[in-house]
C-alpha cells in the first residue's frame, strides 16, 4: 500500500464517481464497482462465518486465506487488465473441496440453507458468492477480465456449499433437505 490514508473522507466520490487503483475514475454504480463491492460484501460474509467459529478451529485457516484471496480479486478487479488470481488459486480450491467432500454423504436432496448457525452463514456466503460471480460475468461482458477470477468464484461456491454441509453435520445438526411435499399445493 503505498500511500497510507490518514484522512478517511476525500469528498472526490461526492460526484458519484470512484477511483479504481490505476487512477481513473469511474460511475460508482458501474459494473466494474458492483463486482468489486459484491466482492468486498462476499469478504465480509466470509469474517462474519469465521466470527462464528472457535478460535481452534480447523476451517479458519482455509477461511482466512480464502479472505486473502478475494481481497486480491478485489484489487485485480480495482486495476483493469491486470491479473492476480491464476491456475494454482483455482487448483488450491479444488484440493481443499476434495479433502473436505471426501466424508460426506452423496446428496440425494436439494438442501436449505441452515442447519446451524455456521452453516447458515456458509450458504449465506454461497449465495453472495454466485451474485459476485454473475457480477463479474456481466463485466466480461464490457470489458476483458482474467477468466480465471470468475473460475476461481465458481469454485469458491461450490467449496462454501461444501462447507457448509460440513458444518452442519459437525454441530450435531442435520442438514434440512428440500421436501417436495411441503413447497407443493
Amino acid at each position: 500500500m503505498g500511500n497510507r490514508l490518514s484522512k478517511i473522507y476525500t469528498r472526490t466520490g461526492d460526484d458519484g464517481s470512484t477511483g479504481l487503483a490505476d487512477g481513473n475514475r469511474i460511475a460508482k454504480n458501474a459494473q466494474r464497482v458492483d463486482a468489486m463491492g459484491t466482492v468486498d460484501e462476499l469478504n465480509c460474509h466470509i469474517g462474519l462465518l469465521i466470527e462464528q467459529l472457535p478460535a481452534d478451529d480447523p476451517l479458519l485457516a482455509c477461511l482466512r486465506r480464502i479472505q486473502h484471496h478475494l481481497f486480491d480479486l478485489g484489487g485485480e478487479l480495482a486495476i483493469p487488465g491486470s491479473q492476480i488470481i491464476g491456475e494454482a488459486h483455482i487448483r488450491w480450491l479444488e484440493q481443499t473441496l476434495d479433502e473436505h467432500n471426501a466424508d460426506l454423504p452423496p446428496l440425494k436432496n436439494f438442501i436449505l440453507p441452515g442447519g446451524s448457525p455456521a452453516a447458515a452463514q456458509c450458504h449465506l456466503a454461497r449465495a453472495v458468492c454466485r451474485r459476485a460471480e454473475r457480477g463479474v460475468v456481466a463485466l466480461g461482458h464490457e470489458d476483458p477480465i482474467n477468466t480465471a477470477s470468475r473460475r476461481y468464484l465458481n469454485r469458491l461456491s461450490d467449496l462454501l456449499f461444501v462447507l457448509a454441509r460440513v458444518l452442519a453435520r459437525r454441530s450435531g445438526a442435520r442438514e434440512i433437505l428440500w421436501e417436495q411435499q411441503i413447497s407443493g399445493l
